[in-house]
């Protein structure tokens, strides 16, 4: 069984989603932020890179989103979810597979420049230039697709939301009538089942349960 190692507030709240939208059995291990908010030593000491989320299968130790869902929907999956390389869809799904990370890096360029930071300095402006593409992309997609990846649900979908709900805590630019086909698809996505169990039971808000060992 999957063990789904959970930082709270954090992006492996998009991995129970998963095993919820595929009806996969797992093993929730929960850990809490410390005081400045950063993973406990216990939690950085289950793969090198330290970073949320986390799955063990068996021997098997990953790290990083995109490789644990690709390898859940794949692996324990049989594929549902993901999208077949001979679909006419399959270049969209890879794209939006890696809107998550592009995206942040825009915004964590931002926050590191910090408030004070020349707006018009080469690093401000290509940030924003990024993040403007980012979601010019992003609201021309979702205005000729119901979905990221296709005209179906997958996990380009699972991969995205985060960004568009929980990273506004961060800073992120709201999902506003000024974008209105990705504002429609957020309250589309977020309306289903197994998004509104998954956040109820490791969603921002979500707290550990006690007897939940972390």
């Amino acid at each position: 069984m999957i063990t789904i190692h959970h930082l709270g507030v954090s992006q492996s709240d998009r991995i129970v989603w998963l095993m919820e939208e595929l009806g996969l059995p797992y093993e929730l291990k929960w850990y809490d932020r410390g005081e400045d908010f950063l993973a406990p030593p216990e939690y950085r000491a289950l793969h090198p890179a330290g970073t949320a989320p986390i799955i063990t299968d068996g021997d098997l130790v990953l790290a990083e989103s995109t490789a644990i869902v690709e390898y859940i929907a794949r692996r324990h999956g049989g594929g549902r979810l993901s999208v077949d390389p001979g679909s006419p869809d399959y270049p969209h799904y890879l794209f939006w597979m890696q809107f998550n990370n592009n995206l942040q890096s825009a915004l964590f360029v931002k926050l590191a420049a910090g408030p004070n930071a020349d707006p018009d300095s080469q690093i401000v402006t290509t940030a924003r230039r990024r993040e403007d593409g980012l979601y010019r992309a992003l609201e021309a997609r979702l205005a000729v697709s119901d979905y990221l990846g296709g005209p179906d649900f997958s996990c380009a979908d699972i991969m995205s939301i985060f960004n568009l709900t929980s990273l506004g805590m961060l800073g992120a630019r709201a999902i506003d009538d000024s974008l209105p086909a990705t504002k429609a698809y957020v309250e589309r996505v977020t309306a289903r089942p197994a998004y509104r169990k998954a956040m109820d039971i490791a969603g921002p808000a979500a707290v550990r349960p006690p007897s939940t060992a972390g």
